[in-house]
Order: structure tokens, then C-alpha cells, then sequence
């Protein structure tokens, strides 16, 4: 039924047209008659070429044809130039001559249009459609109605045979037409997606010089796919009066404030260098100190085991002088010589200490000076973390956490010992003291004895059997006393021993660390200058770029021919076969019998 309605109104439409046709005929006659009569040379103000192809569903070419528009300025005989294997006016019925890659026609004022097949020729993109139905390459002609999880890949490169100007300066679109009820999940990552009516239409751009790689993927029910459309315009657009005032004020921020970080490691640098010269003189002095202490221990023992002498000594004269009424005073005078070399003796090693108390303050100050320079604030982990994270070189980061390291275990190793170092001038004050009262005591003692023996009196003796008496008492005092002090140096000595470790430690760690410092300045230093005039630069950067896809100033070429000229524009227009899926419907109506023309045409008037 729906078929005899379908042929019923197309016969009353033929009977409608036949008259309009007829005479639309008679006025291409007309026209004829009058193209016939158009002599001389024409001229054409510009020409325009749309190059159309139609490609298989893997994007081979097929068929190419350009349909040429010529704006006549004067009417009369005009000349194109294109190598068609077949030419069709669209125009008029006059018929398009050609000899070689001559184009001639008569046309007038206006436009004229003419269609020339170029079957041979080549695309200036290569393209290139693969399929796959679940990971596995399909041919396009065995997709239809299948279901399951589809890939389209798109390739597109520059065809070498072709003339490059085209891919230089052209943007190609591609763009397929989904269908939503066959479609699902659709992922084109380099795509925009864009609702379409009943369609999902997706799109993708090759900007000129460009070869490109697309892959759209989706679940499919009853695979089919509309031809996908391949579009080629010039890049024409013009990139000029992009406002970046917003972003080079921020670029402009970030230059200062990598200036300011430069300057600031400039001053780090100049501290650290200041800091590495003062645990450099540290070092110096507590090498002093160090020394000074040693020998200090070391002549210890022979200050012990003199002084032990001299206590023996007196004990045995003490014993002496106690247990005999009568006394032997012939040894008398040797003696009053041992005491005055006693004396001399006491006297040397007092002066040996005021030396020692000399070098040890100097040397005290210069290590207590250089360490208070040592800063004693606290760096937190987050400050250490936040600091290799800032971009800056992880090994002079290092370097940086180890000598703060360093330098705060020498400062805390220091506050502790310090009561000793404190407490060591003193006591080298009060034994120096103790010695030169001994040295003073013994001269006295020497001087009595020897007025003693000059008067060769009994009285004198017992003075001295007393003052030898007390003086060996009061000399086992000192000696034990004596003993401890040394014992203390002794300790101080193998003790200051660590400290001065760390301290060389320390000065390896802060030379490390100020030509890590340098390092680093000089490299913020270039970034700085780098970075100093990073807006313009990224002015200039934006504009190269912008200019690689700035083709305002692209003259069209023909692409038929170099021969031709005042081109206007050029443009492609390229499509795949589509990929049909029909499902067999089983009719359930009745096959009527089709009436002939006669009882057609009958029934129009019943």
C-alpha cells in the first residue's frame, strides 16, 4: 500500500513538473543562443576551488573532483588551467572545452561554476582508518552490526607527492556523527565531544605542519558509522591583541621573587663564608689549647714525681731532726742548697704555669668567641623538608643539615663542658700561687737554717726542727692537692681531645658547606638573570609560538594548477564511505498486485 501511494505521487509530481521543465528547457535554449553569441576575451576577478573526495572506509581515495567558482568580471572567452580527466559546467549547458591542462569557456558576468574530475591525483594528507573490535584489527567491511568495545584510529601525515604548502598552512578538522543508540561510552582523548541533535559528534584537529594520531574508543551495539568528514581551510586567523597583562604580572612577581631568593643566598653565602673563616681561626686556637693541654698532662707526672721527691725529703728531715738529740749538722749545707734549688725549681714551674694561664685564656676566648657565633636557632623537620622540596640542589641541602647538625652538637657539647674550661684559670691561678708561697716559705726556711749554722745555736735548730716540721706537714697537703689538679688536666686533656675532633669536623663540614653555598648562589644567581626579564621573554615566546599558527599572510595557491591565478581560497572537502548495518525485516502484510499505469492513473480521480 505504502508503495502504490509512493508511485501515485510521483506521477502526479512528473505531471505537475513536465510543464515548468518544458520551459525551463526553452530558456537553457535561450541561454545558449545567448553564450553562443559571446565573443572576445573575457576576465575574471578571482577563483575559488573546493576539492571534494570521496574515500573508502580506510581512508584510500577514491574519486577527487574540484568544482571551480569563477567571479567573471568581463564577459567573454575564458582560460583556466587543471589536468581533469572529465569536466561537467554546472552553470549553463555550454559545453567546457579543454586541450592538455588548457581550460577554455565562454561565459558572462557573474559567477561560473564547472566541475573537473582529477581521479588521479594525490590528497595533500595521507590518511589512514583501522579499525579494531576488542583489541583485534577488523576490516571495516566486517563491522557492520557487530557489538563489543570499538577503536577508530585516525592517522594523518603530509603526502610527499603532493605540494607542501597545503600541509604547511592548512588546518584539517575530522569530525564523525555517532549515533547515541549505537554508541556508548565514548573516550577521544585528543576529541571535543559535543551533543548533536540524536548524535554525539566528535571532532579532532590537525593545526598545520602537524602529523597526527587520534584513536576514538566506545562500546557499540550493532556497529554502523556515517562517513567520517575531513575538512582542510587555511589557518587564516589572525593571533594578534592576546591580552597576557594578568600573566606576566605573575610571571613578573615570580622574577622578583626569585631575585630576592638570589639575594638572599647572597647573604647566606657571605655568612656562611664569615662562619667558615671563624670555625677556621676556632680550629687554629683550640689546636693552641689543645697542644697547651697536652704538654700540660704530660709534664704532669714528672710535676708529681718531683713533687713526691720533695715531700719524701722533707718527711725523711722531719724524721730526722725528731729522732736525734744530737744532730750530725755537716749535711746541714747541702741542705740549705737542695732548698734554695727547691726554691728555684717552685719558682720555674710557677712561671710555666703564668705561661700556661697566658695561652690557655687567649686561647679560651678565641674558642669561646668562635663559638658563640654559631647561631642557636632551631630548624624544624617541616623547615628541613619544606627546603628540599623547594627545588634547591638535595646535595647542598645536605650539606646544609649536616654542618647545622654539626655545629649545634659542637654548641651543646661546649655549654656543657664550659664550667670546666671556666674553672681551669682559676684553679691554674690558685696552684701557681700555692707555688710561689711554697718557693717563699722554703727561701725563709733556707735563710733561717742558714743563720742557724752561722750562730750555732741550739735555738735555731729547734726553730728549724719546727719549721721543717710544718713545712712537711703542709707539703703533703699540697701534694696531694697537687695530684688531684693533675689528675684534672689528665681528664681535661683526653677530653679536649673529642671536642677539638668535632671542631675539625665542624671546619670540613662549614668549607663543605660555603662552597656548596657558592655553588648554589651562582646558580640562583644565572636563574636570576635568566629569569630577570622573564616577562618579555614570555612575550616573545607566546608570540613565536602564535606565529607558528599565524597564517594571516598565507597566499591560496590553485591546487589544480600553478598556472592559475587570482585564487581566492582553496578548500577540501574529503568523506568515508559509511559503514551500513540493515536488519532483515520479515513483513507480515499481504505483497499487493501492482497496478499498471492506466488503473494508476484511473484511481486519481475516484
Amino acid at each position: 500500500m505504502r508503495r502504490m501511494k509512493k508511485t501515485l505521487l510521483v506521477l502526479a509530481a512528473a505531471i505537475l513538473i513536465l510543464p515548468s521543465f518544458l520551459v525551463t528547457a526553452n530558456a537553457t535554449n535561450d541561454s545558449e543562443d545567448k553564450e553562443e553569441k559571446i565573443v572576445g576575451t573575457g576576465e575574471i576577478a578571482a577563483k575559488d576551488e573546493v576539492v571534494y573526495a570521496t574515500l573508502d572506509a580506510s581512508g584510500n581515495s577514491q574519486e577527487i573532483y574540484v568544482v571551480n567558482t569563477l567571479d567573471i568580471e568581463k564577459e567573454g572567452i575564458i582560460t583556466d588551467y587543471g589536468s581533469y580527466t572529465s569536466l561537467r559546467n554546472l552553470t549553463n549547458q555550454v559545453e567546457i572545452e579543454q586541450q592538455g591542462d588548457t581550460v577554455t569557456l565562454a561565459a558572462s558576468e557573474g559567477k561560473f561554476y564547472y566541475q573537473g574530475n582529477i581521479n588521479e591525483a594525490a590528497l595533500p594528507w595521507d590518511i589512514a582508518v583501522t579499525y579494531f573490535l576488542d583489541g583485534k584489527e577488523i576490516a571495516s567491511d566486517e563491522l557492520a552490526g557487530k557489538d563489543g568495545h570499538v577503536e577508530i584510529r585516525i592517522e594523518v601525515s603530509a603526502a610527499e607527492a603532493v605540494n607542501p604548502v597545503f600541509m604547511e598552512n592548512y588546518l584539517l578538522q575530522i569530525s564523525l556523527a555517532l549515533n547515541n543508540e549505537v554508541f556508548r561510552n565514548i573516550e577521544a582523548v585528543d576529541g571535543m565531544v559535543a551533543n548533536a541533535g540524536k548524535d554525539k559528534q566528535v571532532t579532532f584537529t590537525v593545526m598545520p605542519e602537524k602529523e597526527e594520531s587520534f584513536v576514538l574508543k566506545a562500546d557499540v551495539s550493532g556497529f554502523e558509522l556515517d562517513g567520517i568528514n575531513f575538512t582542510g581551510i587555511p589557518s587564516s586567523m589572525s593571533i594578534d591583541g592576546i591580552n597576557v597583562d594578568e600573566m606576566t604580572g605573575d610571571i613578573q612577581s615570580l622574577s622578583d621573587a626569585i631575585a630576592e631568593i638570589n639575594d638572599g643566598v647572597g647573604e647566606l653565602n657571605s655568612g656562611v663564608s664569615e662562619l667558615n673563616q671563624g670555625v677556621g681561626g676556632l680550629v687554629d686556637g683550640s689546636v693552641q689549647y689543645k697542644d697547651g693541654v697536652s704538654e700540660l698532662a704530660n709534664s704532669s707526672t714528672g710535676l708529681v714525681n718531683g713533687s713526691k721527691e720533695i715531700e719524701d725529703a722533707l718527711e725523711t728531715l722531719n724524721s730526722s731532726l725528731s729522732s736525734s738529740g744530737e744532730m750530725d749538722l755537716t749535711g746541714l749545707s747541702e741542705l740549705i742548697e737542695g732548698l734554695g734549688q727547691l726554691a728555684a725549681g717552685l719558682r720555674e714551674t710557677a712561671d710555666g704555669l703564668d705561661l700556661l694561664k697566658t695561652n690557655y685564656g687567649d686561647a679560651y676566648v678565641a674558642l669561646d668567641n668562635a663559638i658563640s657565633t654559631i647561631p642557636a636557632n632551631e630548624i624544624t623537620e617541616a623547615e628541613i623538608q619544606a627546603l628540599y622540596a623547594s627545588g634547591a640542589d638535595p646535595e647542598v641541602v645536605k650539606i646544609l643539615v649536616d654542618t647545622y647538625t654539626a655545629a649545634q652538637t659542637v654548641k651543646g657539647t661546649y655549654a656543657e663542658v664550659k664550667p670546666g674550661f671556666d674553672a681551669v684559670e682559676s684553679t691554674l691561678t690558685s696552684v701557681n700561687q700555692s707555688l710561689r708561697d711554697m718557693a717563699n716559705n722554703v727561701d725563709t726556711m733556707a735563710s733561717e737554717l742558714s743563720s742557724s749554722l752561722d750562730g750555732s745555736g741550739m735555738d735555731g735548730l729547734v726553730q728549724l726542727q719546727e719549721g721543717i716540721s710544718l713545712l712537711s706537714t703542709n707539703y703533703q697537703t699540697f701534694h696531694a692537692g697537687l695530684i688531684e689538679y693533675t689528675t684534672g688536666v689528665s681528664q681535661l686533656s683526653e677530653a679536649y681531645g673529642g671536642i677539638h675532633n668535632g671542631m675539625v669536623e665542624l671546619s670540613g663540614g662549614t668549607e663543605e658547606l660555603e662552597n656548596g653555598v657558592g655553588e648554589l648562589h651562582d646558580g640562583t644567581t644565572e636563574l636570576s638573570d635568566s629569569t630577570s626579564d622573564l616577562p618579555e621573554q614570555m612575550n616573545q615566546e607566546i608570540d613565536d609560538m602564535m606565529s607558528d599558527y599565524d597564517k594571516s599572510d598565507f597566499e591560496p595557491v590553485s591546487f589544480v594548477s600553478n598556472k592559475n591565478e587570482k585564487v581566492n581560497s582553496v578548500q577540501f572537502v574529503f568523506k568515508t564511505e559509511s559503514i551500513e548495518y540493515e536488519a532483515i525485516e520479515v513483513s507480515e502484510e499481504p505483497v499487493e498486485e501492482e497496478k499498471g499505469f492506466w488503473d494508476l492513473f484511473l484511481d486519481l480521480f475516484k
